[in-house]
């Protein structure tokens, strides 16, 4: 007797306040949210300025919707608070969804800006039935913050319907799909805008009045319309009469070496030779190499130890990776020994199967990065650092310190401007104010203190004025006019007077040495 395939269970998830969840979760964590009688509108850039694209509770009974214009909400509310969104933040999330949400079915895909895909078919028995497998998704999602709407149909496109503009935990089976979508707007199929317009016109409001519809007069209607707006294709996609496939994602490959003890020891260290050889072999073999690894210790009390390493540059070399253990196992508490070690490869470059040096010497670069490996390993990551340019006008924001492992080394700009200033071959990392005993009107101060010593100043040149960053700097930030003066014995400072008088920034102005020339 041969068993028929169980019917297709498809759940669709939508996040309809995911931007405004998401902005408040991070915000609270900085700053003091709005007050909860405040309209809060998140806005992202439209064709004409800026455009609403979300808001909370009180901005929508206010009437505040999607799509207006940010100037003219602020105009009819002046209290409405709006901050820019991360859009790509909430894809960043929305990609972590798609595979967290792996833990109710295989197949899972995002769908849309704002929603997820489930294939559910076969797993529903797994969590005690439907109801109780979208009781789940719910309250899993709602411990993480997020408002979720989730409805279950035997086609993808019908869960999408249903999830959107039906009651909550909605279950459609074969049988009454056609029910379930029939109270539905026609939007409901996901149509644009030009074809629902054309459907109302035509009095079809509804998934039930649109399916009642002869097919032979809209197949000539729309005869050229593409397979994504052609309401017919969709109708019959959310009815299964054509294919609606989940195409998910493949789960990201992971990369670890395990060795399972048959007693428990002390020391991992005799152990480690053994997981490193087994965890580059199978990196060799899909030609990868790791940047960061992880040692995860399991001692016999239930309890683990983890140590985090990274390297500069992708390696899968076993002896560079043993060395950068030395001393990092000492720190850790073996309690009653360990029973389980494991090794993963926490992140992985493309590393290919070639020959670097025809003549057999070692390559430079890989020299220097097993060099910072080995350095930041034994010191700390925040210890090794080089310098990187940024873009600015301010002295002391073009260059930065970052992480050598975590970063690339700046390189110098290929063209050298048309009249290049001179900077001082010294900056001090935070400018150090001066003592002005006399400054010469419009110029700098003919005599100075710094730390307590006095100078005479012989001759200077200058101003050079920077004013302050306006998409960076807060506002009331003063400008700088930098001197470049010599004091009598010759040595050569780097002046700058903060402020003008009278500019309604600050009071009197102030003096500050930035750098030294040689």
């Amino acid at each position: 007797m041969t068993r028929m395939p169980p019917d297709p269970q498809i759940v669709s998830v939508w996040f309809p306040m995911l931007t405004m969840e998401r902005w408040t979760r991070i915000v609270s964590q900085h700053r003091t949210l709005p007050d909860r009688d405040v309209p809060v509108a998140l806005w992202r850039e439209g064709a004409h300025g800026p455009v609403i694209h979300c808001c909370n509770a009180i901005a929508r009974s206010r009437g505040i919707a999607p799509g207006a214009r940010v100037v003219d909400m602020q105009a009819i509310h002046p209290d409405l608070h709006a901050e820019p969104a991360d859009l790509d933040a909430d894809q960043t999330l929305m990609q972590r969804l798609v595979h967290w949400s792996r833990r109710w079915c295989p197949w899972t895909v995002q769908d849309g800006r704002d929603g997820l895909i489930l294939d559910v078919t076969g797993a529903a028995h797994l969590f005690r039935g439907e109801a109780a497998l979208l009781r789940d998704m719910t309250q899993r999602f709602a411990l993480q913050g997020l408002t979720a709407r989730v409805a279950m149909a035997p086609t993808r496109s019908a869960a999408q319907a249903v999830a959107r503009h039906a009651a909550n935990h909605t279950i459609c089976t074969r049988n009454d799909v056609a029910a379930h979508l029939a109270p539905l707007p026609v939007m409901a199929l996901r149509l644009n805008e030009t074809t629902d317009r054309l459907l109302h016109r035509a009095g079809l409001k509804t998934i039930g009045a649109l399916a009642d519809v002869p097919r032979a007069a809209l197949m000539r209607r729309f005869a050229t319309a593409g397979a994504e707006h052609n309401p017919l294709i969709l109708l019959d996609r959310a009815l299964g009469r054509a294919p609606d496939p989940v195409n998910a994602p493949p789960d990201q490959a992971r990369y670890m070496a395990r060795a399972l003890l048959s007693e428990a020891v002390i020391d991992p260290y005799p152990h480690l030779r053994q997981l490193i050889g087994d965890l580059c072999d199978t990196l060799a073999r899909a030609e990868m190499g790791m940047r960061q690894m992880r040692l995860t210790v399991y001692r016999v009390d239930s309890e683990c130890r983890k140590v985090d390493l990274a390297t500069a540059r992708a390696s899968r070399d076993p002896a560079h990776l043993l060395r950068l253990f030395d001393g990092k196992l000492d720190s850790i508490d073996p309690g009653f020994g360990f029973d389980l070690l494991t090794l993963e490869a926490t992140r992985v470059e493309p590393v290919p199967l070639i020959q670097n040096r025809l003549d057999g010497q070692h390559d430079p670069q890989a020299d220097l990065a097993g060099l910072l490996d080995r350095l930041t390993a034994r010191l700390g990551q925040d210890k090794v650092t080089w310098p990187t340019l940024r873009e600015s006008h301010r002295p002391d924001r073009v260059e930065a310190r970052v992480p050598a492992l975590t970063n690339t080394p700046a390189e110098a700009p290929a063209e050298t401007p048309v009249m290049p200033r001179e900077r001082p071959l010294r900056l001090l990392e935070t400018a150090e104010e001066i003592s002005v005993i006399y400054a010469v009107p419009e110029g700098p101060p003919s005599q100075f203190r710094w730390r307590r010593v006095r100078y005479q100043t012989v001759r200077h040149a200058g101003p050079e004025r920077i004013a302050p960053e306006w998409w960076r700097d807060r506002p009331g930030t003063r400008l700088r006019d930098y001197y470049k003066v010599e004091v009598q014995d010759g040595r050569r400072f780097w002046l700058y007077r903060e402020g003008l008088l009278q500019d309604g920034r600050g009071d009197t102005p102030r003096w500050f040495l930035h750098g030294f020339f040689a």
